[in-house]
């Protein structure tokens, strides 16, 4: 029976357990190993789901993840843990779409309303128009 390929990157439980302590951002836990920069990048993603450590560890694990980001090339503009995990200052989260309520979807036109609309005003191609491309049309959206 063959083996499962495995990308040069990925570690199994043997890898895990070969490294040294010291090869992770949280030591005592040995958690987000830091052996390259796939794993730089995703220990820097996940610092905050790491659980049972403490400030003072989580300031070592910055540094030690600071470090390794330096040694592979990987961008960290963070300066303090305490801003990892956070969103992006240049993706609000006003700028997520939302789930309209039950109201605003019980008061929304319906296509055929919609429609009827765009032919009221002459709208070229309303016939095949989706809801979503009428409410353009109708410069509703």
């Amino acid at each position: 029976m063959a083996g499962k390929k495995r990308s040069s990157n990925e570690l199994d439980a043997a890898d895990r357990n070969a490294m040294r302590d010291s090869t992770f951002a949280f030591p005592r836990v040995r958690k987000e190993p830091l052996n390259d920069a796939r794993h730089v990048r995703n220990a820097i993603a996940r610092f905050d789901q790491v659980q049972d450590v403490s400030d003072r560890e989580r300031d070592e694990a910055f540094r030690r993840i600071q470090r390794a980001a330096s040694k592979f090339g990987v961008e960290m503009t963070e300066k303090s843990w305490r801003e990892l995990g956070k969103p992006s200052a240049t993706r609000k989260s006003s700028d997520k779409r939302r789930t309209p309520t039950k109201a605003e979807l019980s008061s929304a036109p319906s296509k055929r309303e919609l429609y009827d609309e765009a032919k009221r005003r002459g709208v070229q191609g309303r016939s095949t128009m989706t809801k979503s491309e009428l409410v353009k049309a109708l410069g509703r959206g």
